[in-house]
């Protein structure tokens, strides 16, 4: 073990300090980086979900305004998009049939 002289300091020991405050410092800006990556997903899925939910209500009030005034072409449409979801879910692969919808 290696003496120093009082007042002074040890090259190597600095060095540890300064690599180790370095680490620490590295260590919390990846911290922040993935806590707005936390946050940006959040409101992903917010934007998402609102999205989801527009396009849901402004489907269904084009198929009763459709209904009021074509109920032919109402009903056909209707069918049509019966079919198609009852053809997807024959020929979809074998699983959980909620994920292959």
């Amino acid at each position: 073990m290696t003496r120093t002289v009082p007042g002074r300091y040890c090259r190597s020991y600095d060095r540890r300090i300064v690599v180790e405050r370095l680490l620490q410092y590295i260590d919390d800006i990846d911290d922040l980086i993935g806590a707005f990556g936390l946050v940006y997903e959040r409101l992903r899925r917010l934007l998402l979900t609102i999205l989801t939910l527009l396009v849901f209500l402004v489907s269904t009030g084009a198929g009763i305004v459709l209904a009021a005034w074509h109920p032919p072409i109402a009903l056909a449409t209707c069918l049509l998009l019966f079919v198609a979801l009852l053809y997807r879910a024959v020929t979809a692969p074998s699983g959980d049939p909620l994920r292959s919808i």
